[in-house]
């Protein structure tokens, strides 16, 4: 379940039921934003900063003791992990506690939409616009890797589009972080298809990923790389409703190049989708900070594209080109000698005719 948001709701009708909590920690609750099967997001207030809030909860109901751990886990990790990051495209935690026995997260509220919802709505982003959010993801997450933290789970669901093309990176449960809780200590991490319990999202998955081998930073950018190949194309790079036969397909097939599918696709930002998207991660762009430049790159030659087509030629260009060569003054020079000669002529004609 996502937390922070919800579009910007109609007010509440008269007849609608207050929240059946009233207060969480110091946090006043206005009204609930959504729920899932381990907890409710709600929207608060903190009064002591004076600003909106959203609170997610963790409330495991119906699980087993094995799951309740495991998602006490992820909540715990999401806190630790964002909340030693400070940066304009991830999502603020601002406060975590376990109060009554409630466990909670108080974190940014956004109002926007996630990118799976907007790419699910068949809506379709232009060349420029993809660069432009992948980048700043890619930003993002070069921060969180300087800073020790590898997200693992990178997804259209946990993009978060905010304003005018502004994203926001959320959701970092199952993130590796430095000061990560993990029942598995004695284990190699990530958990796989092997022990029945899939660690991220398979569609979005790195091939180490897939095949449970052991990732590093490298992980994001392949998964943000396949994100950027579906804003590109509205198609996720691969499709398979068997978890295993994707797993296979995602370790050791490639799938056609964005501008394969669609040739509207800029030839250069398929490029860069695919190679964030290599099999090996030696062969993908090393760190976030050269694939940010890389499609920064494509940005400004577009924009150099669309200011030589639009804009209109220099008067100085123009006169060159339309306004006519100035008349030699040799010829008109010659002119004026014939023209005195012939008069000079005429007049000792005329003085000779009247002797």
């Amino acid at each position: 379940m996502t937390a922070l948001q919800a579009p910007p709701a109609a007010p509440k009708p008269a007849h609608q039921a207050s929240p059946a909590i009233s207060r969480i920690g110091r946090f006043y609750i206005t009204r609930e934003l959504g729920r899932g099967s381990v907890g409710t997001v709600y929207l608060g207030h903190d009064p002591v900063i004076d600003r909106a809030v959203a609170i997610k909860t963790f409330n495991p109901a119906r699980l087993t003791a094995a799951e309740k751990r495991q998602h006490e886990q992820q909540f715990i990790n999401e806190a630790r992990a964002a909340g030693r990051l400070s940066h304009p495209r991830i999502v603020t935690i601002y406060d975590a506690s376990s109060e009554g026995g409630t466990t909670y997260i108080a974190m940014e509220f956004l109002e926007g939409r996630e990118l799976n919802r907007m790419l699910d709505g068949g809506h379709r982003f232009s060349a420029d616009d993809v660069a432009s959010i992948i980048w700043k993801v890619a930003d993002a997450l070069g921060y969180a890797h300087r800073n020790g933290v590898v997200h693992r789970d990178i997804k259209p669901a946990n993009i978060f589009i905010v304003g005018e093309r502004q994203p926001k990176v959320v959701d970092f449960g199952i993130a590796r972080a430095p000061n990560r809780v993990s029942d598995q200590a004695s284990q190699a991490e990530p958990y796989t298809m092997f022990h029945q319990n899939l660690l991220g999202t398979p569609n979005y998955m790195s091939p180490e990923q897939a095949l449970g081998r052991d990732v590093d930073h490298r992980t994001d950018l392949y998964s943000l790389g396949a994100v950027m190949y579906e804003m590109l194309t509205g198609k996720r790079p691969f499709r398979n409703a068997k978890t295993e036969e994707l797993l296979d397909q995602i370790a050791y097939k490639a799938p056609p190049a964005p501008h394969d599918l669609d040739p509207a696709v800029p030839h250069e930002l398929s490029q860069i989708a695919m190679k964030a998207m290599s099999k090996k991660p030696e062969k993908r762009y090393q760190d976030a900070e050269e694939l940010v430049l890389d499609l920064k790159r494509f940005l400004a030659r577009e924009r150099r594209r669309s200011v030589r087509h639009k804009e209109p030629p220099r008067a100085e260009d123009g006169a060159r080109q339309t306004a006519p060569k100035p008349a030699s003054p040799r010829p008109a020079r010659l002119r004026g000698i014939v023209i005195a000669a012939a008069l000079v002529g005429a007049a000792c004609l005329s003085y000779l005719w009247l002797r």
